[in-house]
């Protein structure tokens, strides 16, 4: 098994689990920084999303490049 393999994957896995703890934590969230977490929340899982999709997309390339 090549070593950029276990990079990629790993990459992907630490970051679904970033995404997890992230919406786990903000569920755990006091009364008065309801909104304010809310907005954080979504900002968090908008870098996540776009960090996977870029990992997806790097590697796509260095397997058909």
């Amino acid at each position: 098994m090549d070593i950029w393999w276990i990079a990629y994957f790993l990459i992907v896995v630490i970051s679904i689990a970033g995404l997890v703890g992230t919406i786990m934590i903000s569920r755990t969230q006091d009364e008065k920084y309801g909104s304010s977490t809310k907005q954080n929340l979504i900002r968090l899982t908008a870098i996540y999303a776009v960090v996977i999709l870029v990992s997806i997309i790097a590697l796509a390339l260095y397997i058909f490049i």
